[in-house]
C-alpha cells in the first residue's frame, strides 16, 4: 500500500498552503457559538471563498488523497471548519454525487459548493438511534409525491438548514433493511416542525424534527425506492471515512499544547501523565497512518471509503475522549472552569462514541464485515 503523495498532489498542497496564508488574516471575527444565523452566514461566506478560489469541490471531484491534503492543510492553518456546511459537503453532497441522477446533481450540488444552501441529517429517531434500520418514519406514495409522517432526533443543523437527507420507510412489510428510501426533504415544506436541543456543552447544533403529512416529490428520492439502506451505507462510509480527518490533525495539535502546558504548571513531573501523553501521541500517529491507508484503499476502489472507516471511527472516538481526559488531568481544578481551553471540548468528546454510529455498532461492522464473524442472534 503506497502511502506517499504524487508530485501533483504535493503541488496542490503548496498552492493551497500559499492561498490560506493570504486569505485567513482577512477573515471577519467568528460569531458567537449560540448565534446560529450568524454562524450559518459565516460558514457559507467561507464556502463561497473556497468556491471562488477553486477549492470548493475537492470533497467530490478531488481524489481521496487530495481531500486528505485539503483537510490536513486547512486544519493546520486554523481555517474555518465546515460548520453548518458539514452535512452538505461531507455527507449528502458526496452521496448525491455518487448515487444521484444528472438532474439531482445539477440541482443540489452547485448551491452547496457556492455556499448558498445548508443541509441537515435526518437519520436517527427516538426509538431507533443506534439501530438505524428500525426507523419508523413512514413515506406513503401518493401520485408523484411521498406523504411523510414521523419524527427525527439529533438532526444536525436542522434549525438553519434548507434541505434534509431523510431516511424513511417506504415498504413497512419488507425486511427492515429493504423497505427504506433516501429522500431530499425541503425544510420549508408545510408540516415540518423543528425544535432545537441543547447539549451538555450548552450548544444547540441538534434538533428534533417532526413531520406531519409532509409532501416530498418522488423526484427527490436518491436511488431506487426501498434501496435506501444501500445508499445510506454510502453516506455513512463518507461520514466515517474522511469526515474526521481534520479533527485528527487538531487532536495532534492539542496534544502538543497539553505537553507545553504541563511543563509550565508542573504537571510534567508526573511520570504517569508523561506516559499517558506519550501513548496518546502514538495513538494519533497511528490513526493518521490508518487514515492514509483508508484513503489509498478508497482510491483503489473508485473513491468511496470502505468499511475500514469503521475501524478508524471506533478507535478515534475513544482516543479523543482519552485526550480530553488527559487535558483535565493537566488542568487540574481549572478543568471545571468552562472558560478554560479544552473544557468544552471534553464535554463534546463524550458524544463521539455515539455520533456517526455507536462504538457497539462499529464493533459489529468490524467483526462481521472485516473479520468475517457470524452475526449475533
Amino acid at each position: 500500500m503506497d502511502l506517499s503523495y504524487t508530485p501533483e498532489e504535493e503541488e496542490f498542497r503548496a498552492r493551497l498552503r500559499e492561498w490560506l496564508g493570504k486569505v485567513l488574516p482577512s477573515l471577519p471575527p467568528k460569531p458567537s457559538p449560540d448565534d446560529w444565523p450568524g454562524r450559518r452566514a459565516y460558514d457559507l461566506g467561507w464556502q463561497r471563498m473556497l468556491y471562488d478560489a477553486g477549492y470548493a469541490d475537492v470533497h467530490w471531484e478531488g481524489t481521496p488523497s487530495v481531500r486528505l491534503i485539503f483537510l490536513e492543510e486547512t486544519e493546520r492553518a486554523g481555517a474555518p471548519y465546515v460548520g453548518a456546511n458539514f452535512v452538505g459537503l461531507l455527507h449528502a453532497g458526496p452521496t448525491i454525487a455518487a448515487e444521484g441522477t444528472p438532474e439531482q446533481r445539477a440541482r443540489w450540488l452547485p448551491p452547496v459548493l457556492r455556499g448558498e444552501e445548508v443541509w441537515c441529517q435526518g437519520f436517527s429517531e427516538p426509538g431507533a438511534g443506534s439501530d438505524l434500520a428500525a426507523l419508523r418514519t413512514r413515506a406513503r406514495r401518493d401520485g408523484d409525491d411521498y406523504v411523510v409522517s414521523g419524527s427525527k432526533i439529533w438532526t444536525s443543523h436542522a434549525e438553519v438548514a434548507d434541505w434534509c437527507e431523510l431516511l424513511v420507510r417506504t415498504d413497512p412489510d419488507a425486511p427492515r433493511h429493504r423497505g427504506i428510501s433516501w429522500l431530499a426533504l425541503p425544510m420549508d415544506a408545510p408540516g415540518v416542525t423543528v425544535r432545537p436541543l441543547r447539549t451538555l456543552a450548552g450548544s444547540a447544533e441538534f434538533a428534533e424534527v417532526f413531520l406531519d403529512d409532509v409532501r416530498v416529490p418522488v423526484a427527490n428520492r436518491v436511488g431506487d425506492e426501498n434501496d435506501g439502506w444501500r445508499v445510506t451505507m454510502v453516506t455513512l462510509s463518507f461520514e466515517r471515512g474522511t469526515a474526521f480527518v481534520g479533527e485528527v490533525v487538531a487532536c495532534r495539535r492539542v496534544l502538543g499544547e497539553l505537553a507545553l502546558t504541563a511543563r509550565r504548571n508542573g504537571r510534567w513531573d508526573d511520570p504517569a501523565l508523561r506516559r499517558r501523553l506519550g501513548r496518546l501521541n502514538g495513538e494519533f500517529r497511528a490513526l493518521w497512518r490508518l487514515t492514509q491507508w483508508n484513503v489509498s484503499a478508497a482510491e483503489a476502489s473508485g473513491g468511496v471509503p470502505g468499511v475500514g472507516g469503521s475501524v478508524f471511527k471506533l478507535r478515534y472516538s475513544h482516543a479523543r475522549q482519552e485526550l480530553y481526559d488527559a487535558a483535565a488531568e493537566v488542568l487540574g481544578a481549572d478543568s471545571l472552569d468552562l472558560e478554560r481551553p479544552w473544557v468544552l471540548d471534553r464535554l463534546s468528546s463524550l458524544s463521539y462514541t455515539i455520533a456517526a454510529g455507536t462504538s457497539q455498532i462499529q464493533r459489529n461492522i468490524v467483526g462481521e464485515r472485516i473479520l468475517g464473524l457470524p452475526k449475533g442472534r
